[in-house]
């Protein structure tokens, strides 16, 4: 599936993009997309927001009234591709005019527990600069700007700090000084590991995703404990290839190492061996 990536704190269920494909593998954790409370979007290529709508819209209908509008940050224009999504004119409008205006929609709405008029869904939409941080209960997040397909594209990493520990997501990024920055001495770093280095196509490639080794001295300059691989080619992900891929990589980094999988859940203290039985 594309990218989607949750971390749970509190009453809080933080979602890290979320592309076709990641809300299926939300319902396969046991995570209702009404249990999800914030949706942090890296940047606006599909494999990364393909299913914002499915997440807001199925929200919405099953919450039914019941729960605040979700809180969805990210670059600009999100607010205008929110827009073009959900308001009037917009690709699901016609959808929403039925399920606020259809008695049987509204009977399924008010057997869900919901009462009153139906409001259309309306997500809080902030845009996020660089260095801007978003505080939550006992948590926070931390923007930067990343290397990936500028001009044309605003590509943002961020950085999740909580008493029980620090969480750094790359989104997807080239080489660049300002992840360093963020992924400083934190627990857990995902970072797209998207071809083999020496293999890339052109300049575009070096400067927009990341190799193996590049992500390897990444982890070793920024101090981080735990190196999650994400958003890998199928170039890398081949029986013996990821084994060859992670040996190289460990000669440069020295911490934990983890190749990423579906549905996998990520130790924020780093992974331990169990007793042998």
């Amino acid at each position: 599936m594309c990218s989607g990536y949750v971390v749970e704190h509190g009453n809080d269920v933080i979602v890290f993009d979320h592309g076709f494909g990641a809300h299926h593998r939300l319902l396969q954790l046991g995570i209702p997309a009404t249990r999800v409370t914030q949706l942090f979007l890296s940047h606006l290529h599909y494999d990364h927001m393909g299913d914002y709508p499915r997440l807001v819209l199925t929200r919405w209908d099953q919450g039914a009234g019941r729960i605040p509008e979700l809180k969805v940050y990210g670059p600009p224009p999100l607010r205008e591709v929110s827009q073009r999504l959900f308001a009037e004119g917009g690709a699901f409008y016609p959808d929403l005019v039925s399920r606020t205006e259809n008695e049987c929609s509204l009977e399924i709405y008010r057997a869900r527990g919901g009462a009153g008029k139906r409001l259309k869904p309306d997500p809080a939409v902030t845009e996020l600069a660089p260095n801007d941080v978003v505080a939550g209960d006992g948590w926070k997040v931390k923007v930067t700007g990343v290397s990936h397909f500028g001009p044309q594209l605003v590509s943002y990493g961020f950085r999740l700090d909580s008493a029980e520990g620090s969480i750094v997501y790359s989104g997807d990024s080239g080489p660049c000084a300002s992840m360093v920055r963020l992924a400083q001495d934190c627990d857990v770093l995902v970072h797209m590991c998207h071809y083999i280095s020496g293999t890339a196509l052109g300049d575009g490639m070096r400067q927009s995703c990341m190799g193996h080794l590049e992500l390897a001295r990444l982890g070793a300059e920024s101090n981080a404990r735990t190196v999650v691989l994400s958003h890998v080619t199928e170039q890398i992900d081949r029986p013996g290839v990821r084994e060859r891929i992670v040996n190289e990589m460990a000669a440069i980094y020295k911490g934990h190492l983890i190749f990423g999988e579906d549905c996998l859940e990520i130790p924020i203290k780093g992974p331990h061996a169990s007793k042998l039985m």
